[in-house]
This record gives structure tokens, C-alpha cells and sequence, in this order.
């Protein structure tokens, strides 16, 4: 559950280079990146995602963000359009743009994906990390999140709000299973941890979360209709907890992850979905091959979130994975379209 320990440093050392409708579809659009600001669910206190969507511009440009060099421009004309909205809900203790050019690489194909950052439970802020206000809370974030993109003034024209997938790495994973309708027993967590005591990632706690809000619990949106789960952190849902999720679910992980035990999570997971899961299990990968490839310096800085077993090909394998990402989401949410557009080229 805690993870990405080492991405204080992670956060500054990351880079790299990334990839519009007129008439129809385009198999590749720029990237725009927009900041989304709006309220925390939980507290009331402003909490941030970034907003990246098919730009009207093409060609690859740069920008700054947090850190990271990311394949799109801030803030430049969004394409015209009707797009679906993918959410991000990225790992325990991380960084949503550690996967920067998954995010980039999907809006190029003509999505809006929003990359939340969690408060409370990200690389500058773990106040709430093994808690039940972080379980239950975190949906709650994402909901607010689609909200808010929904609600932009420079986004919403451009989303289909009938057109709503969810991307989780990670915890991000059980994030997004709740938010399909999915109930966590808590009671699973104590149970794995008594039979695996030395997962240290999981059972900080020893299988116990910190009952800090007992005014929450879990809350599903309607709204959301497809996921994408990477490395998913789901031993917390049998098949009860599982019987309400019936959305399309695609599944990666890497069958030698050391952090979310593949066979207690994502390959039990496929197993229990009602609706049958597409299961890309990866041979000899890790937690951190979904991370966006690194550069030799990252490779020397931050050995541990860079480097890939032997024969594990982590450009090869996010290429594979955005690709069927994007086949993936178009045949369950749908294309983009020029529906309600009708005015739309008359925009500068």
C-alpha cells in the first residue's frame, strides 16, 4: 500500500519527450495541459489535478511540470471536439506525472485524461497514508475531479460527460474498483497480513487501517464506465465485493512485482471480476515498469524505480499498453465526435 519511497527524488529527476479533430477522428492529436484546482471532499481544502487533452496545434512541445518534462504545451487551444474523460489515480505516496507519457500518449489518441494528485497521500503530503478517510476518500477526490473538468469553462465544451473511464496505478487500482461500485473488506487486509507478515508495503499497519472518519464509506459514481487498472492493489475485494462492478475492465501487471503480490491482486482480481477482464499478465516485469521510462541520469539517481529485470522492455511494453489503452477505451466509452459543436469553429 505504501509505496514509491524513493519518489521525493523521483519527482525532479523525471523526463520525457512525448507524441486534432477537424472533420473526423485523428489518429494523433498534440497535447495541452491545463491546471484544475477546485475543493477536497474531505476537508474542504483546495486540492489539484492536471488536465491533459487533444490540443488544436500539432507537433510535440515541452513543458515544465513539477519536476517533470512532459510532451505537452500549458494552456494552448483545446481540438475541436466532443471527447471521452479518463481519470488518473496514481499510487500510494506518488506522483500522478510519473506516468507522464502514458497520460501524454492517450490524449494524443483523443481523450481528456485528469491526473489527480491525492491529498494526503502523495509524494509531498502523507498525512492520511493508511487511513480509512485515504480509502474511502480518494474515490470521493476522483468524483470531484470529474466534477470539476466537467464544470472547466475551457474543458467542458470538449468532454462527453456520458464518456467517463478511470485509469488507477497501483492503489490508484482499488481507487477505481470502488468507484466502479466495488466494497473493500477490511477484514481481507488483516487476514493477508497474518498469513504474509513481511509484506512491509501492505502491512505497516499489521492489516489494520487508522478508523480516524467513521462518517465514510465506499462510494461509487455512476458516471464512471471503463477502467484501466496497472499493478492493481485489490486483495481488499472478494467476489461479493466484486459483484456489483460491471464496467469493461482492462488489466497489466507484472507477474514479478515485489510490492502488490500479483497473485493475491491483479490475477486474482481477473478471476473474481463478474464481467471478464481483459488480463495482460507481464513476464519478469515489476511494480515500477509502468513508470515512464528513465533517462541514464534517472538510471543512476534512482536505480530502484529505473531498472527493469533482464528481457523486461519498458518502452516496448508502455508502447503495447497505450496502444490497446486506446483500442481499449474507444470501444467501451466510444470516439470522439463533433455532437454540440455545431459553433465550435467559429473559436479563435
Amino acid at each position: 500500500m505504501g509505496r514509491l519511497w524513493v519518489v521525493l527524488g523521483l519527482v525532479m529527476l523525471f523526463s520525457l519527450p512525448s507524441m486534432h479533430v477537424q472533420a473526423g477522428p485523428r489518429a494523433h492529436y498534440g497535447v495541452g495541459v491545463h491546471r484544475l484546482t477546485f475543493v477536497d471532499p474531505l476537508d474542504g481544502n483546495p486540492m489539484h489535478a492536471y488536465a491533459f487533452y487533444p490540443a488544436a496545434a500539432d507537433g510535440v512541445h515541452s513543458a515544465r511540470l513539477d519536476g517533470f518534462q512532459v510532451s505537452a504545451s500549458e494552456d494552448v487551444a483545446v481540438a475541436i471536439g466532443r471527447f471521452p474523460l479518463l481519470m488518473l489515480s496514481h499510487g500510494n505516496t506518488g506522483t500522478p506525472l510519473a506516468l507522464h507519457d502514458v497520460i501524454t500518449s492517450i490524449a494524443a489518441k483523443g481523450f481528456v485524461v485528469v491526473a489527480v494528485l491525492h491529498p494526503g497521500d502523495n509524494y509531498l503530503d502523507q498525512s492520511r497514508l493508511g487511513t480509512l478517510s485515504n480509502l474511502y476518500g480518494r474515490p470521493l477526490q476522483v468524483s470531484a475531479a470529474i466534477s470539476a473538468a466537467l464544470d472547466e469553462p475551457m474543458l467542458s465544451p470538449f468532454v462527453n460527460a456520458k464518456q467517463v473511464g478511470v485509469i488507477g496505478y497501483s492503489a490508484g487500482g482499488e481507487t477505481a474498483l470502488i468507484l466502479s461500485g466495488a466494497r473493500p473488506e477490511l477484514s481481507r487486509l488483516k487476514l493477508y497480513c497474518i498469513e504474509r507478515p513481511y509484506d512491509k508495503d501492505a502491512c505497516k499497519g499489521h492489516g489494520e487501517l487508522v478508523a480516524d472518519r467513521k462518517d465514510l464509506s465506499a462510494q461509487a459514481d455512476p458516471r464512471v464506465h471503463a477502467l484501466l487498472l496497472m499493478a492493481p492493489l485489490s486483495l481488499m475485494f472478494g467476489r461479493q465485493a466484486l459483484a456489483t462492478v460491471h464496467v469493461p475492465t482492462l488489466i497489466y501487471a507484472g507477474d514479478n512485482d515485489q510490492l502488490v503480490a500479483v497473485d493475491k491482486n491483479a490475477e486474482a482480481l481477473a478471476r473474481k471480476l463478474p464481467t471478464k477482464a481483459r488480463y495482460h499478465p507481464l513476464a519478469g516485469a515489476g511494480h515500477f515498469v509502468f513508470m515512464a521510462p528513465c533517462t541514464a541520469e534517472q538510471e543512476r539517481e534512482i536505480p530502484a524505480l529505473c531498472k527493469d529485470a533482464q528481457g523486461v522492455d519498458r518502452v516496448g511494453i508502455h508502447r503495447s499498453l497505450i496502444d490497446e489503452a486506446g483500442r481499449f477505451f474507444t470501444q467501451a466509452l466510444g470516439q470522439p465526435s463533433r455532437a454540440g459543436l455545431q459553433t465550435a469553429d467559429q473559436q479563435d
